[in-house]
């Protein structure tokens, strides 16, 4: 696999989609159910984040281990072990879409080596390695009760992450502008999606500022979803950012 061009890569990504809902389609779930997100579609987003400047990323940390974190069913995962990565999945039955138990059984179907290992984010965990390349933690971080801890820990263990969290300009009421505010909005249990995992809703400038306090530095970041009106609350009002990161500590 040439890793130098990130259109191949996608190219690839494209290929291994279709092949994984042939997989999925003829092995239906038994006692769970397949993850209903289209993961593989956060590699489109990421590739906003590299452009010219960073399109050989991948190319530069082969032979480095890879982490997902908050994997789902894995989907990533093994697409990056197709790419020839020795990779690692880490996340949390209890909070994981079915228990872990999609990633455990493409592990099986897939004849993978890819490492699954149970972390708890919201502990004062370790990781399964001391240094990794690159870490994918898209979708997480408003789902963990202390941010600010996970980001710090990644820092010291990791060259490259990609991070993507829900963020918002305003309060769900429009009363409140958090566009120019380094902040974080702490949620009611039943206010975002009726999801008591949902805590945290930063405003751009505020994740910004975590992930500089936490060690890394914001090499790339983009803006998708609502762009314009986004709420912390309101579902027709999401809006999702994206950071390409890179550690000042490995």
């Amino acid at each position: 696999m040439t890793l130098d061009s990130y259109p191949r890569v996608l190219e690839s990504a494209a290929q291994w989609h279709t092949q994984l809902a042939a997989i999925k389609r003829d092995n239906p779930a038994v006692d769970f159910s397949w993850y209903g997100y289209d993961i593989l579609a956060n590699l489109w987003h990421i590739e906003g984040l590299l452009g010219s400047e960073h399109g050989s990323l991948f190319a530069q940390l082969a032979g480095q281990p890879v982490a997902d974190i908050g994997a789902a069913d894995g989907d990533l995962a093994y697409f990056m072990e197709r790419l020839g990565f020795e990779v690692d999945v880490l996340d949390w039955p209890s909070t994981n879409w079915n228990g872990l138990l999609g990633a455990r059984r493409l592990h099986q179907l897939l004849e993978s080596n890819v490492g699954i290992h149970e972390v708890d984010l919201d502990s004062q965990f370790k990781l399964p390695r001391e240094r990794y390349g690159l870490v994918f933690l898209l979708g997480i971080l408003y789902h963990l009760k202390n941010p600010f801890f996970v980001l710090e820990k990644l820092a010291r263990h990791t060259s490259y992450c990609f991070i993507s969290t829900r963020i918002a300009r305003n309060t769900a009421g429009g009363d409140l502008n958090l566009e120019q505010a380094p902040v974080a909005y702490l949620l009611d249990p039943q206010e975002c999606n009726n999801d008591a995992t949902n805590f945290w809703i930063f405003s751009m400038p505020g994740l910004k500022r975590l992930c500089d306090r936490c060690g890394w530095d914001v090499v790339a970041e983009r803006r998708v979803g609502n762009v314009v009106t986004s709420n912390s609350s309101s579902p027709d009002h999401d809006e999702r950012a994206f950071l390409l990161l890179r550690s000042r500590h490995v």
